[in-house]
């Protein structure tokens, strides 16, 4: 994978990927600021741009973003997360002058106004409506890092953010925003595809050299969450029609060592129909309709969570118990090196099918560049998971898997006055 890095004098750094596979090219920007970035009182900003920046800038008319690009046959999109938000497209490989222009538009200049504001402060809120208040169980998974991160806000809140911030914020404060984030040295430019390396360099030079640095606070974190023992707590849903509960548990940020055996022993745990918890939960005991583990992959202090929704007629307690006994065992006893390996497996194949297209490669190179300073490491990430040993796992599960590092939440059909706190 050819892998070319470079920084603009105004601070933008740009990592280009040369692949003439299929004639398209791939555009990531990634700017440096997601809700962890967002202060008490101005929650949600950073999801509110993934909406404003498509509402137009200087040279570009409101939603002419989408159509220059779906009309030449590209797609287009973004997203916002609690560590970035980014915005990419891919385009016929003549077109990249396009694609490159139409974002270095809206970074120097976009139309941060009233109308366009109130229009999409009214998206979000029925955003918000449509996809988490009114559907099942999905307010659980805003609850459930609420309950676990505590006082730490930068995690704890929801990128979606709480509605009455948004009404309550006025124009200057979003304004502020935009001056503050959407920054060339606040960004990285991140393209893949059919191009001549540097041919693009000048590209980028000419549509974002000009671009003027602005001042971009650093991020500061604060200290990492404590927990010192279970926190447990009841919600009810009106429109979950099952029990569902979630186990979170504090861990350590994305790529540290522990972290890699941690997602091994997620996918040992709740990847696919062979997994130990799909086995135990579904096909032998019947108890659960649907089991999930995952790590959350997040910059900063992470979690391993299970998910799991339970079949009629059984209660979150008898999969919870079932659930423990299995963490103990492995803490114990470790795993087999046949469920090591087929682990290792899964992971090789996602990273290898995962930098098939030219997007995916784009974004994976954003993210590291962002995220840790140099997209050349991802050449090297398969070789971590690959080094984890038995061992690993098994400590990381008696270091982890504490009832005191715990957090349940259950979530059950119905209303009630107020959660209910055991």
């Amino acid at each position: 994978m050819q892998i070319r890095r470079a920084t603009l004098d105004n601070g933008l750094r740009v990592v280009l990927n040369e692949d003439h596979t299929v004639p398209t090219v791939a555009i990531s920007v990634y700017y440096d600021v997601g809700s962890r970035n967002e202060v008490k009182g101005r929650s949600g900003f950073a999801h509110l741009f993934e909406h404003m920046m498509f509402q137009g800038s200087e040279n570009v008319s409101k939603g002419e973003h989408f159509s220059l690009i779906i009309n030449r046959g590209g797609s287009v999109n973004g997203t916002t997360s609690n560590d970035r938000t980014n915005y990419f497209e891919t385009l016929p490989a003549n077109e990249l002058a396009l694609g490159l222009w139409l974002e270095a538009d809206r970074m120097r200049s976009l139309a941060v106004t009233q109308e366009n504001f109130e229009n999409q402060r009214l998206t979000v809120m029925e955003e918000r409506r449509q996809r988490i208040d009114n559907q099942p169980y999905i307010p659980s998974m805003l609850r459930i890092n609420e309950l676990t991160y505590g006082d730490y806000w930068p995690y704890a809140h929801s990128t979606i953010g709480d509605m009455q911030d948004l009404i309550d914020a006025p124009l200057e404060a979003v304004q502020e925003f935009f001056d503050t984030y959407y920054a060339p040295n606040n960004a990285v430019l991140s393209i893949s595809g059919d191009f001549d390396t540097e041919e693009t360099l000048r590209l980028v030079e000419t549509y974002f050299g000009a671009i003027p640095v602005r001042k971009t606070p650093p991020y500061i974190a604060p200290p990492p969450p404590e927990q010192t023992e279970e926190r447990t707590e009841t919600m009810y849903d009106p429109n979950a029609t099952l029990p569902a509960f979630h186990l979170a548990y504090h861990i350590p940020p994305s790529r540290t060592p522990d972290h890699y055996a941690l997602e091994l022993l997620a996918i040992v745990l709740g990847d696919g129909e062979s997994s130990r918890l799909y086995q135990k939960l579904i096909k032998e005991e019947a108890i659960c309709q649907d089991i999930a583990v995952g790590t959350d992959d997040r910059r900063g202090p992470d979690l391993l969570s299970v998910w799991a929704v339970m079949s009629s007629g059984h209660a979150n307690e008898q999969a919870q118990k079932l659930i423990f006994a299995e963490f103990d065992s492995i803490a114990a006893e470790g795993i087999d090196p046949r469920e090591l390996e087929k682990a290792k497996n899964r992971i090789r194949a996602a990273f290898v099918f995962g930098l098939q297209s030219n997007m995916s490669r784009s974004q994976r190179l954003a993210e590291f560049e962002l995220f840790w300073g140099d997209a050349n490491l991802l050449k090297l990430e398969l070789d971590h998971y690959l080094a984890v040993t038995g061992d690993d796992i098994k400590r990381v599960a008696g270091t982890y898997f504490q009832a005191s590092n715990r957090t349940v939440l259950d979530v059950l059909p119905g209303t009630a006055a107020a959660p209910k706190e055991k």
